[in-house]
């Protein structure tokens, strides 16, 4: 059996869950899956690292360049992540022959479309499971499995941090900074949490698989996001009354006219199989013509479930070096136009804080029938101490465009103080 020989780039929590990983399965990986794994080189610029996790001075190097330029590796791994330095290692390590694991959403969502056409051209494997669904398999059935199907929609909570948060807010009333230190002391959020509370990893993550799933290219900048950072505890507790829960949603939708793609809180069914999924977990959903529906499930945050979807691609991606498996090539071979969220339609909630007055909802019922926007159901509480009261309002299907036109000019009501939130509904039927 020849070993194939592995050169890491990046030794952070991840890097280090794939050390850990290939030194305490080295044995099993060789019997089950008929691979030798080494490690030949490692790369971090903090050299501690090496020390903390065994690797000796043969292995080590603070240079990731000079893991891609030595003859003797066979797949790279670039666990550096960003679309700066990460982005010219893995075209370099394409370029010199050597096939790519990696974990970088954000790097493949941004220029998915030169790296794929690269490792297509050199006939090389690009392998990238972890960087969509943490532990969970999803990349794998979608090359492999469920290639029979065409695909209607792709949905999911992909991001574990704002899950985890969420959850968190429903369960325990907290409000969003309370449940982001709370992420943090943990471990689940980051010192700066920009890409997983306002939507940008989510963002990356559904514009690939949207990707795969319609194969059509899809880039990061094609997906209106929003974040959580918005959410109060009134809305979550308003949706739990009528029957919902709020999450981050990613979704995606094969139309007539093209692609429609989004990442924003999201009101579901409180019955729906999505609604239960809680804490730092993950569950992606799609919808095939001849499959029906699935659904995958498992932990998005954690180093040791992106650790094993790492070892597990480098374990795809050495079985296609040794003949056993065809290399993943760009699989965009449509080009499909990405529908404009003014488009979209779905429905609605809202929630105004407004002056406790005859004439208020007649005020705000006008403004919506002039924009076509109609009510399907109305809340209102008690008067508070400074004389305003807060009315909550679930439309019918209404087009974006038209309810924001609404809300433009509701904001400008002499008896409205303020649009607090708007939440899109989806009932997944």
């Amino acid at each position: 059996m020849k070993p194939i020989k592995i050169g890491l780039i990046g030794l952070g929590t991840v890097g280090g869950g794939v050390v850990e990983i290939l030194k305490a399965h080295h044995d099993d990986i060789v019997r089950h899956a008929g691979v030798d794994l080494q490690l030949v080189r490692a790369a971090d610029t903090n050299e501690a690292r090496f020390a903390q996790l065994g690797l000796g001075p043969d292995v080590a190097t603070t240079d990731g360049f000079a893991v891609i330029a030595d003859p003797e590796v066979d797949v790279v791994v670039e666990l550096v992540g960003g679309t700066g330095i990460a982005h010219k290692m893995v075209i370099e390590a394409l370029k010199a022959g050597k096939s790519v694991v990696t974990a970088n959403k954000a790097l493949l969502a941004t220029h998915g479309e030169e790296i794929f056409a690269l490792a297509d051209a050199r006939g090389l494997d690009i392998r990238f499971e972890a960087a969509v669904g943490g532990g969970i398999p999803i990349l794998g059935p979608l090359t492999h499995s469920t290639t029979a199907n065409e695909f209607s929609r792709v949905l999911g909570i992909v991001n574990g941090t704002t899950n985890y948060m969420l959850t968190r807010m429903t369960e325990a009333g907290l409000d969003f900074d309370t449940a982001l230190k709370e992420a943090q002391d943990l471990g689940y959020a980051e010192a700066d949490p920009t890409a997983d509370v306002d939507g940008y990893d989510a963002a990356a993550k559904i514009a690939i698989l949207a990707s795969m799933v319609f194969n059509s290219r899809v880039t990061l900048n094609d997906v209106p996001t929003q974040g959580i950072r918005e959410l109060a505890p009134a809305d979550i507790a308003y949706a739990a009354e009528i029957g919902y829960t709020v999450k981050l949603l990613a979704l995606a939708n094969k139309t007539d006219s093209g692609i429609d793609i989004r990442v924003h809180p999201t009101m579901i069914p409180a019955k729906h199989q999505l609604a239960s999924v809680d804490g730092v977990y993950n569950a992606i959903y799609l919808t095939g013509d001849f499959v029906g529906d699935l659904m995958f499930f498992g932990e998005g945050a954690g180093a040791g479930a992106a650790a094993s979807a790492v070892v597990g691609d480098i374990v795809e991606a050495a079985r296609t070096l040794g003949g056993g498996t065809d290399a993943i090539g760009c699989t965009c071979t449509d080009n499909l136009p990405i529908r404009a969220l003014d488009d979209l339609v779905c429905r609605y909630y809202f929630r105004l804080i407004v002056a406790d007055r005859a004439g208020v909802i007649a005020a705000v019922a006008r403004v919506l029938a002039d924009h076509r926007v109609s009510m399907q159901s109305l809340i209102q509480r008690g008067t508070t101490a400074d004389g305003m009261a807060e009315v909550v309002y679930v439309t019918h299907a209404a087009r974006e465009g038209d309810i924001q036109a609404a809300l433009a000019e509701i904001r400008e009501l002499d008896v409205v103080s303020s649009v607090a939130s708007l939440i899109r509904v989806e009932d997944l039927a």
